[in-house]
């Protein structure tokens, strides 16, 4: 798999880094252990943040500076991150799911990061192209529907989008089913943790809880020539 950027990425966001893992995984329902870790970040960040401070988390900060770039509201969009986070603060806790999903939003959680999860075995074609959303392009979100992606960063395979910061596609979701697993996450300068301790969650997290194996990982720089 590789990833491609399209000219408007590259200026909206001059710094941004992807990193992309990949690997064979298990997907069964949610542990006790994991659902713990996540009850214990959702506690702490109710205690650290205020609600108006979550969208001043440096990586959500920085994604939504994106989203303005690229002409999109994020007040009305909201990152992923940032929505798993408010909902924290609100004292709501998460839908429980099942591993791959919930081990996601726990790094979601921790690092502010809005990350894509893909079935691999669902993506058409061996390159991913980030770009932004179109007027009138068709993308059925997660649970909700037709969303408007206009103006939105989107990864889309060779069929069309597949993820955006805000849901990724029905089309290519993880499910009980899920045996490979590709993910993104949209590094643009600005994190509390470092791509390297990023990375090292993620994988820990994948052995840990989904029996990750054949982990392959990588890292593609937006103004890298290949835009």
């Amino acid at each position: 798999m590789e990833i491609f950027f399209e000219n408007i990425i590259s200026n909206a966001a001059p710094e941004l880094i992807t990193l992309f893992i990949q690997a064979d995984v298990a997907n069964p329902p949610t542990s006790e252990e994991l659902w713990g870790e996540i009850e214990n970040e959702c506690n702490d960040i109710s205690k650290r943040y205020a609600m108006e401070q979550i969208r001043l988390r440096p990586a959500i900060d920085a994604v939504r500076r994106v989203y303005k770039a690229l002409g999109k509201d994020p007040n009305r969009y909201r990152p992923s991150a940032e929505a798993l986070c408010r909902r924290a603060v609100k004292g709501l806790g998460l839908y429980r799911t099942d591993t791959l999903i919930d081990l996601i939003n726990l790094v979601s959680l921790r690092t502010g990061h809005s990350i894509g999860g893909f079935d691999a075995n669902k993506i058409s074609g061996d390159t991913l192209t980030l770009g932004a959303g179109r007027e009138g392009e068709p993308y059925e979100a997660i649970g909700r529907g037709q969303l408007n992606i206009a103006g939105l960063p989107v990864y889309r395979d060779n069929i069309g989008g597949i993820g955006t910061p805000t849901s990724d596609n029905e089309r290519t979701k993880l499910s009980p089913e899920t045996t490979r697993i590709i993910l993104t996450v949209n590094l643009y300068g600005n994190s509390e943790l470092t791509h390297a301790q990023t990375e090292a969650l993620i994988i820990d997290l994948l052995e840990k809880y989904a029996a990750a194996h054949n982990i392959i990982k990588r890292y593609y720089p937006v103004n890298n020539g290949n835009n």
